[in-house]
Order: structure tokens, then C-alpha cells, then sequence
């Protein structure tokens, strides 16, 4: 994960690095934050979360429900690398810089000030990739992101009726933009009637799911699930 200037000062001067060693430290950053990273240079790879990466950036409340795939925010390199995987004529070396440039900007989760509500249905934990161990890791990743007291993490159990019917993944970054997904790409919406409906619709999802003691119930009872899914290749 590459940390901000700021992060990075304020470790260089916790481990009282001397001045030759905390240059480097900052040309290094530099050097890594000038590296290819734009939405064209990663191609077929911007239909499937680049977009949407890069415009959290700013906001300070983020709000995002997810019906199908895990919030972008909230993937694991892992299963971060399935994703772009999909996206089509992928190249290894696209993917590999799409992946690392996600878990960077989950740091954005850490920062104070800022606020990221996340609510999704029981299919999405249950919508897996790969390996039933990589899923392990990814409800674990959730267990921790939970803690956090800038994130509010919330699941619609599959014993719960939906109050809409979803039929599409959305992120509303503060009052001003929804980030619309579908299989054809992102698209940004700010027009003020379109946004507030779907702070409307974000609501009424907030309000069917449970967080708290109850999603990590919820979360350990998932984990459990994979864990006997990967019994058999462990024997």
C-alpha cells in the first residue's frame, strides 16, 4: 500500500529517520506516484472499476451498494485480480498495475474526516471467485475493514426481503455524483433529481440491512460456510 506525503512524513519522523534516508524515502514516492497509472494506459480494464477509483478520491462520504460484486474498496488484491481479470483482451501487465493501483487508494478508508457506509445482500459474499480459501481471506479482510470507525458495513441477509429490487451496483460519493455500474462500464451522474433518487434507494437498502454484532455473526457464519467448502481439498 503507498502512502500519502503526509502519512509518509509523519512516519519518517516517528522512526527519526535522518534527512539523506527520508529523500530517498520522498523521490521513491515520487517516482511511484509518476508511474503510469491513467484510465487509457490500463484500456479494456476502465470498464470495470477505474472509474469509479478514481472519483472517491475526493469525497469525504462515500456511500456504495453492491447486489453482485464486493464494493471496490473493500476487495482484496486477490479478488481484485478476478475482476480485472474479466474485463476483455486483459493483459497480465494491466491487470497487475489495475490491481495495485485499488489497494492504494483503500487507504482513503483509513484517513479521518472521512466516512464510507457500505451495505450489501448475503449474495455477494456468496457470489465468489477463485477459491473457497481466497474467500476465507476476503471475509476476514471484511471482519477488520467492520472495526473501523470510519466504515459502516452492512449486509441485507438473504432471510430479509429487499425493499427495492436491485438491479445494478452504486456508489454515491457526498451529495454530488452516483457512480452507476453495469457490465458495459461506469458512468458518472451528477444531475441533482437523478442523485437524490438514488440517495433515496440507498436509504431504504441501509435501512433492510444489519450491521454491527449482527453482520459479523452474519460474516463468521459465511466463513464457516467456505471453511467446509474447503474441507475436501485439504483432506
Amino acid at each position: 500500500m503507498i502512502p500519502s506525503a503526509d502519512v509518509l512524513g509523519r512516519l519518517v519522523r516517528a522512526l527519526g529517520l535522518d534527512g539523506v534516508t527520508s529523500r530517498e524515502l520522498r523521490d521513491l514516492l515520487a517516482a511511484v506516484e509518476a508511474a503510469p497509472d491513467t484510465v487509457e494506459e490500463l484500456g479494456d480494464l476502465a470498464s470495470v472499476g477505474v472509474v469509479l477509483d478514481d472519483v472517491v478520491r475526493s469525497a469525504r462520504l462515500i456511500r456504495s451498494f453492491q447486489c453482485v460484486v464486493l464494493p471496490a474498496m473493500l476487495q482484496s488484491a486477490e479478488y481484485a485480480r478476478h475482476v480485472f481479470d474479466s474485463a476483455p483482451n486483459a493483459s497480465p501487465e494491466a491487470v497487475g498495475r489495475a490491481v495495485a493501483a485499488r489497494v492504494e487508494r483503500q487507504s482513503l478508508l483509513y484517513e479521518p474526516g472521512r466516512e464510507s457506509v457500505f451495505v450489501l445482500t448475503e449474495g455477494v459474499l456468496r457470489t465468489w471467485p477463485g477459491s473457497p480459501a481466497l474467500m476465507l481471506a476476503q471475509v476476514d479482510r471484511l471482519l477488520a475493514v467492520e472495526s473501523l470507525s470510519t466504515v459502516r458495513l452492512g449486509v441485507i441477509p438473504w432471510r430479509r426481503p429487499v425493499p427495492v429490487m436491485p438491479r445494478h451496483g452504486f456508489t454515491l460519493c457526498d451529495h454530488g455524483a452516483v457512480v452507476v455500474e453495469s457490465f458495459r462500464g461506469e458512468r458518472v451522474v451528477d444531475d441533482s433529481a437523478e442523485v437524490a433518487a438514488y440517495e433515496e434507494t440507498f436509504g431504504r437498502f441501509e435501512s433492510a440491512a444489519v450491521f454491527g454484532s449482527d453482520v459479523r455473526e452474519l460474516l463468521l457464519q459465511v466463513m464457516a460456510d467456505f471453511r467446509d467448502l474447503d474441507a475436501p481439498a485439504t483432506r
